[in-house]
């Protein structure tokens, strides 16, 4: 009898555990992802999918503390210009070849050459990268660089096969990524959905629990909602706050919610191509005009629900390199008309381009309203956020509205968009004095150094007004209550390692 019961048992727990994967979480984005290459990518919705499909070098936990994940261990040499890891042995790739020193090293080696990488930036301090065995990567700095481990612990760090490199089609790599996180690339369907599938072979696979992972870009706020409380999602992010109140008073859902590290900014097309000789903010006087006519108080009242809290910097109150030195500017209308007036102007016309979205589209009216008391009309573009990231970086815009998800460090907050060179510095602001000081807190390790020279940045870049912040976005997720064991993290993302759903 004994030995029946535990027969029985035993099915009946192989039972569970063959359901506990046979299941599939159906995910709600606000936007459609751009390429799924970690190297060639820039939308955080990128990242978000991104996140589920390539391990990375380190990981970050939701205290911020860098920890390991395909890296066991690291250390520095004493002048800090050499970084050694030590890397696990047991990965594998989604095409099953092997992840080792050489892989990592083609990583690293490919996003600081490629054309189209948006990580040179980041692994700038790079000067050579070695492999002296499957287990060890050595990585050699031109300097000492107190970003690199933050980097790595992102995009920077995710490591896909390089079996799918093809320096002939670059572009191959994000139609079908081959990395080798806990879940694999299936299908991607433009505007619609990207499907991903459990990679058995994964290290850490028992903690995973889902067998399908399905994400649907839904750019419309209302209609993302719907579909979570009628059952076809069981997760969205970035709920809009209007619905805050409503989800955590449904006893089907839950609303989870954490302060973010980025910021919603206005930026503007300052020496990028033909429009930026015609554009009425390359006047920095204009761009400050447009800056008092915001009433940040009035949009996260309206827009955000209380819970879009006014900006001033790149830094969230949160971090110790926020500042007291740059308060929050209120409205005046007044003083704008006046900067107008010395800029030779009674009025301004100029385009602002957003992502088309329900949360930014209201934004966008809003700021229109405000700007148009002070002299300034704004035409809106709404477009979808990928190919408007696409006519940023082409130059085909005079200001544009957008969101970063933010960094743990400080230099992810700043210098790929005010350096002379970096990555997504769309508007092709250039200041000596800023880039000296950019690559000079890279290589400080002293916080209170770093504050000082991130301080004196800010003192330059609010001068000559490179763009507006209006607030630091927070994180709020709705979620089906069958989900179990979801934490959200400072960076937004969505982690679904321990997720799984109650039994019924």
């Amino acid at each position: 009898m004994n030995k029946l019961f535990r027969s029985v048992a035993a099915a009946l727990l192989a039972l569970a555990a063959a359901s506990a994967v046979a299941q599939e979480m159906r995910i709600g984005l606000q936007e459609d992802p751009d390429v799924l290459d970690p190297h060639r990518g820039r939308t955080f919705v990128g990242r978000i999918v991104l996140a589920s499909l390539c391990d990375k070098l380190v990981d970050i936990d939701p205290q911020l503390h860098i920890v390991p994940q395909l890296a066991t261990s690291w250390s520095w040499s004493a002048d800090n210009t050499v970084l050694t890891m030590k890397l696990r042995t047991d990965v594998l790739f989604h095409d099953e070849t092997k992840f080792d020193a050489a892989a990592a090293k083609a990583n690293l080696d490919r996003e600081r050459t490629i054309k189209e990488s948006y990580r040179k930036g980041e692994v700038i301090s790079i000067d050579k990268v070695e492999a002296p065995d499957p287990q060890t990567l050595v990585i050699r700095l031109k300097y000492p660089d107190a970003t690199l481990l933050t980097q790595l612990g992102d995009r920077a760090g995710m490591m896909m096969s390089p079996a799918s490199f093809d320096p002939q089609d670059e572009e191959k790599v994000g139609r079908k990524p081959i990395c080798s996180g806990p879940f694999k690339f299936v299908e991607r369907v433009q505007n619609d959905r990207v499907v991903l599938e459990r990679f058995d072979k994964y290290y850490d696979a028992k903690d995973y629990h889902f067998k399908r992972v399905v994400y649907l870009p839904i750019p419309d706020t209302t209609v993302r909602l719907q579909n979570l409380r009628a059952g076809s999602l069981d997760m969205l992010e970035r709920l809009s706050p209007s619905d805050a109140a409503d989800v955590q008073k449904d006893s089907h859902l839950r609303f989870a919610n954490i302060a973010g590290l980025g910021f919603q900014e206005l930026y503007f097309n300052i020496n990028n191509g033909d429009r930026a000789k015609t554009n009425p903010f390359v006047d920095p006087r204009v761009r400050k005009a447009l800056d008092l006519a915001i009433d940040r108080d009035a949009i996260n009242q309206v827009v955000g629900g209380g819970i879009f809290e006014p900006a001033s910097q790149p830094f969230p109150p949160a971090s110790p390199y926020h500042s007291a030195k740059f308060p929050v500017e209120k409205r005046d209308v007044a003083k704008a008309k006046a900067l107008l007036k010395e800029a030779g102007k009674t009025s301004v016309k100029a385009e602002l381009l957003f992502g088309n979205n329900t949360t930014a589209a209201a934004m966008a009216e809003m700021i229109q309203a405000m700007a148009r008391e002070a002299g300034i009309e704004l035409s809106l573009r709404p477009t979808d956020y990928a190919a408007m990231l696409h006519q940023m970086r082409a130059g085909n815009f005079e200001v544009g509205m957008r969101n970063w998800s933010g960094r743990s460090d400080p230099d992810g907050n700043v210098f790929a968009f005010i350096s002379c060179k970096g990555q997504v510095n769309d508007g092709e602001y250039c200041n000596p004095e800023v880039d000296k000081l950019l690559h000079d807190a890279r290589q400080t390790t002293d916080e209170a150094k770093r504050k000082d020279m991130y301080e004196q940045i800010q003192a330059i870049t609010h001068k000559d007004v490179v763009d507006i912040f209006l607030y630091y976005p927070p994180s709020p997720f709705a979620l089906q209550r069958k989900v179990q064991g979801f934490v959200p993290h400072p960076d937004g993302l969505i982690h679904l390692k321990g997720v799984s759903f109650a039994q019924q």
